[in-house]
C-alpha cells in the first residue's frame, strides 16, 4: 500500500499514453509503407516470447538495458551526468577478454573473479577521469565523457584487430575465442542467457536497496539536487559525486564482462551496438526511479528482440525499433515542457485572478 503511495499516478498515466502514441506512430509507418501493423506486432510479440530461446534471449537484453539504466541513474543522482558508459563498457569488455586468455591455465572459477573484478576496477576508474576533473577543475562531465567514449571505443577497435587480434583462420576478426571452461553456463539452451543473469539480478536488488533504503543512498540523492545544499548540510559532496560515478562505470564494466563471457566469447569491436544509450535513455524516460527502469527495461527488451523475428519474417526493418523509441522519448520530452508551461500559465492566471481581487477591494 505505501509503495502504490510513493508512485506519481498523474506520470504513469502520462507515459502510458506517451507509450500508446509511440505504438500507433509505429503502425501508421508501418501501414504507410505497406505491411499489416496488427499482424507485426504479434510477430514482435511471439519472436520475442514464443519460445524459450527467445525468451533468453530477451531476458538477457532485458538484464543489459536494466544495469546500463541503473548505471545511469546512480550518475544522476550522485550529481553527475555519465554519458561514457559505452566506453566503460568497452574497456571492462576489453580487459575481462585478455584476463580470460593470459590466466586460461588457472582454476575457471579463479579467472572468472579477476576477470570480474578488473572489468568492474577498469570501468571504474575510466569514470573517475570526468568525474575528478568535474570537482576539481568544473570541465563539463558530459563533454569529457563523450571524448572518453571515442578513445576507448577507437584503442579497443585498434587492439582487437590488430596487435591482439586472432591468429586462427577460423577467428574473421577479434581476439580468441575464451575456452569453453570461463564461459558462463546458458540457463537456457541456444539461447544468449547465461548464470550472468543471476549476478544482474543481485545487482539490480542491491543498487534498488542502496538507492532507496540507506542513509548513504539518501545522502547521494541530496547531493544530486543540490550539491551546495548538501555541503552546507556536512556532506561532502565531492565524493559523493566521485563515488556516484565511479560505480556508475563499475557497472558498465561488469556488463562489458557478461557480453563476452555470457555468449560472446570473444572480444571484438561491435561487442556493444550503442547499448548504454538505449540503457541511459530508458532510465532518463523514467525519471531515474529504480522500479520503473526495471520495468521500461523489459518492455523494450521485447521489442528490441521482437523487431529481430520481425524483420526475419516480415522484412520489416528493425529501425521501427528506434523510431518508436525516439518517438517516445519526444513524447515524453515534450510532455514536460508542456506541463511546465501549463502550471506556469495557470499561476499567471491565479496571480491575475488575486491580484484583480486585491485592486477591486481597495477601489471599495
Amino acid at each position: 500500500m505505501k509503495l502504490l503511495n510513493k508512485i506519481d499516478k498523474k506520470y504513469v498515466l502520462t507515459l502510458v499514453i506517451c507509450i500508446v502514441v509511440a505504438l500507433l506512430c509505429g503502425a501508421l509507418i508501418m501501414l504507410i509503407t505497406g505491411f499489416n501493423p496488427i499482424k507485426a506486432y504479434q510477430t514482435i510479440i511471439t519472436g520475442a516470447l514464443g519460445r524459450p530461446r527467445l525468451i533468453g534471449n530477451t531476458l538477457e537484453k532485458f538484464m543489459t538495458l536494466c544495469l546500463l539504466g541503473l548505471a545511469t541513474a546512480i550518475g544522476a543522482k550522485g550529481g553527475l551526468f555519465n554519458v561514457g558508459g559505452e566506453g566503460q563498457l568497452f574497456v571492462g569488455a576489453l580487459v575481462s577478454t585478455m584476463v580470460g586468455l593470459q590466466l586460461s591455465s588457472l582454476p575457471a572459477p579463479i579467472v572468472i573473479v579477476i576477470a570480474f573484478i578488473c572489468a568492474v576496477v577498469v570501468g571504474g576508474f575510466y569514470a573517475w577521469i570526468p568525474a575528478m576533473l568535474k570537482v576539481k577543475l568544473n570541465v563539463s562531465e558530459v563533454i569529457t565523457t563523450i571524448m572518453l567514449n571515442t578513445v576507448a571505443i577507437k584503442v579497443v577497435t585498434y587492439l582487437v584487430n590488430g596487435p591482439w587480434c586472432s591468429d586462427l583462420v577460423s577467428v574473421s576478426k577479434g581476439t580468441d575465442y575464451l575456452p569453453d571452461s570461463l564461459r558462463l553456463t546458458k540457463l537456457i539452451a541456444a539461447s544468449n542467457l547465461s548464470t550472468s543473469f543471476i549476478v544482474g539480478a543481485i545487482f539490480t536488488f542491491l543498487i534498488w536497496y542502496f538507492m532507496k533504503m540507506t542513509t548513504a543512498g539518501l545522502q547521494m540523492r541530496m547531493t544530486g539536487e543540490n550539491a551546495r545544499f548538501a555541503r552546507f548540510a556536512g556532506l561532502k559532496s565531492d565524493r559523493i559525486m566521485v563515488a556516484s560515478m565511479v560505480a556508475s562505470g563499475a557497472i558498465c564494466g561488469f556488463v562489458g564482462m557478461t557480453l563476452v563471457y555470457g555468449y560472446n566469447g570473444q572480444m571484438v569491436d561491435t561487442i556493444s551496438t550503442e547499448f548504454y544509450f538505449d540503457g541511459m535513455l530508458v532510465a532518463m524516460i523514467m525519471n531515474y526511479n529504480p522500479i520503473g527502469i526495471i520495468i521500461m527495461s523489459g518492455f523494450f527488451a521485447i521489442l528490441n528482440t521482437g523487431a529481430t523475428m520481425m524483420d526475419m519474417t516480415m522484412g520489416i526493418s528493425t529501425q521501427i525499433y528506434d523510431i518508436i523509441f525516439s518517438i517516445l522519448i519526444f513524447l515524453m520530452a515534450a510532455n514536460k515542457g508542456f506541463a511546465e508551461w501549463f502550471n506556469n500559465r495557470k499561476m499567471r492566471q491565479q496571480a491575475r485572478a488575486i491580484a484583480k481581487k486585491k485592486a477591486g477591494k481597495e477601489s471599495i
